[in-house]
């Protein structure tokens, strides 16, 4: 595995699992031992949790994430819940997922951009249908890391050979879909068993904990950063004239903000970028330098993914929104047919001649689903069949684009790889997409 250091950085995880696994209260508990809950959001949970009667403790650590009415009522969760914490090693984001079939396109939501992702497993049920369908749409996004965390672990009296075997249940799936970095940990949500401390009560186990496994995995933007060439979708262009001549301006920061020049600006996706260097512009293909760099208004020297930033070029180019910047020599070609594996998540259908949009970076392109080559049945991990996509399905398709853009293979670039298919009249979502190859 890539060692880089973690200090300082955001981390995003998302949670995911069966329904009933315990993954709200695995996350609330997260939460409650990291020290990240105020004390009167605490008394409030205190409160609700023996208002129901509950019988295992103080509070439900589960009320600390399922904040939606329909989700309290029924039990499960529904739709993502994000939440916000931080450590002395690092700042995390943390997306619950829900664990119900139906819900399935809520998991990829959380799930395309996370660096890891922790699916919960009950170590008295061992790996589900579900669970081989998370763990099936964990491998498509490629997701860096996995975390199988074999819940409820007290229930089963901290049993080492019923964790071997759910471990080995775990790996077995992930070798078939061809995940490369899978942690397995024993823990306890209800009785933070591994959570944020190693326990005593699994004195067999001797790896992390689960946050200090979170605390040092790399996250992808430090991947990126290391690995892939710059990229950076154009938002706009920066054209800032100044009402009074830079020699006559009081200050020297006075003097750089009325300062007529000319600059691109975005948010870089991958890779490093620093005054000097030289750059192509896709779709023209045109080659310049960087003069000059500036990142909240302030010029610096070197700026890295996933900052925004403006920047100037040696020369008075014609760009627009929609332009990439590429490190010099990597230039993508652009593409106007792409077989990409789609995650339906609107209600209505695609079939073959379905007109769209296809939204990659800062571009949205017209499009028509040219063919509908199979849909993924996520039980058996096999590809059959199908005439159109309905909710949840995932499925391989062509797509015919009426402009080129560049997108690169998923496999190769999270970012480059990645698109969304909307609908043309109502802007609605219908799916996400990436690139095959």
């Amino acid at each position: 595995m890539t060692t880089l250091t973690s200090e300082g950085t955001l981390f995003r995880f998302a949670t995911a699992g069966s329904v009933d696994d315990g993954k709200s209260t695995l996350v609330g508990r997260l939460l409650h031992d990291s020290k990240a809950i105020l004390a009167d959001q605490l008394e409030q949970v205190a409160r609700t949790s023996a208002e129901r009667g509950f019988a295992h403790g103080e509070f439900d650590f589960a009320l600390l994430t399922d904040g939606l009415r329909a989700e309290r009522e029924q039990g499960i969760t529904i739709d993502v819940a994000y939440r916000y914490f931080s450590t002395g090693a690092r700042s995390f984001v943390l997306a619950d997922c829900p664990g119900h079939v139906q819900y399935t396109r809520n998991m990829v939501t959380g799930a395309t951009t996370a660096d890891a992702v922790v699916v919960l497993v009950d170590g008295r049920k061992g790996v589900l249908e579900q669970t081989r369908r998370h763990l099936a749409v964990v491998a498509l996004l490629r997701v860096p890391h996995v975390i199988v965390a074999v819940n409820k672990i007290d229930l089963v009296g901290y049993s080492e050979e019923i964790f071997a075997d759910v471990a080995a249940q775990a790996r077995s799936v992930a070798t078939e879909l061809g995940i490369l970095d899978l942690h397995v940990l024993p823990v306890s949500a209800l009785e933070g068993d591994n959570i944020v401390d190693r326990s005593a009560r699994t004195p067999w186990y001797e790896g992390p904990a689960l946050l200090e496994l979170l605390e040092t995995l790399p996250a992808a933007d430090e991947v990126e950063q290391a690995l892939e060439p710059l990229r950076l979708p154009v938002q706009l262009v920066l054209r800032p004239q100044g009402g009074l001549a830079p020699e006559l301006a009081a200050d020297p920061i006075e003097a750089e903000r009325l300062r007529d020049y000319r600059a691109v600006a975005g948010r870089i996706s991958s890779g490093t970028v620093s005054v000097g260097d030289r750059v192509e512009i896709f779709p023209s293909g045109i080659a310049t330098t960087v003069t000059g760099i500036r990142s909240a208004g302030t010029p610096v020297e070197t700026a890295v993914a996933p900052e925004s930033v403006s920047l100037e070029f040696a020369d008075d180019l014609d760009t627009a929104r929609g332009a990439v910047v590429v490190a010099a020599g990597t230039l993508p070609t652009g593409r106007k047919e792409v077989d990409a594996e789609l995650f339906q998540l609107d209600a209505r259908t695609l079939a073959a001649g379905s007109r769209v949009l296809v939204k990659h970076g800062t571009t949205t392109v017209q499009a028509i689903v040219s063919e509908i080559e199979s849909r993924y049945d996520l039980d058996s991990l096999t590809h059959e069949p199908a005439a159109a996509l309905a909710t949840n399905d995932i499925g391989r398709v062509r797509l015919r684009l009426a402009a080129e853009l560049p997108l690169e293979p998923y496999s190769s670039s999270r970012h480059g790889g990645s698109f969304l298919v909307i609908h043309p009249s109502d802007g609605a979502t219908l799916a996400a997409g990436i690139a095959r190859n």
